[in-house]
């Protein structure tokens, strides 16, 4: 079965070019958000694997969401992404349970493929 992901990010073309460089890769990503509201409405709905989110959205931050996304009930795997790459966004990204913090510059790096395709590691 393949990994689904959500892309939430408030830049279309971001969400476009994500989508399509993860469909490239094998992994479905069908749904999309721009907003904190919007993607929990599509988690609900959707009940992906794996987020990939900003950490800037109009209506929080991917901290939080990041926070929410990976306690109870969703218990999902968060990639946080962005185009500072504050030294700091690493921990902070720990900090909230994401998986891992990618610098939007390096989004088509291995590492990315690879932290969303080791689905099972932990069991969510």
């Amino acid at each position: 079965m393949a990994v689904t992901v959500i892309v939430v990010d408030d830049d279309a073309r971001f969400r476009d070019l994500a989508r399509r460089m993860l469909s490239s890769w094998g992994f479905t990503a069908e749904s999309e958000a721009a907003t904190v509201a919007g993607a929990l409405r599509q988690v609900t709905q959707s009940r992906p694997d794996v987020a990939l989110v900003d950490i800037g959205l109009p209506d929080g931050d991917g901290l939080h969401l990041s926070r929410e996304l990976t306690g109870d009930p969703w218990r999902m795997r968060v990639i946080l992404v962005s185009a500072d790459s504050d030294a700091s966004s690493a921990a902070d990204a720990a900090e909230v349970g994401a998986l891992a913090f990618i610098p939007k510059s390096e989004l088509s790096s291995a590492l990315l493929h690879a932290v969303i395709g080791d689905g099972g590691a932990d069991d969510r």
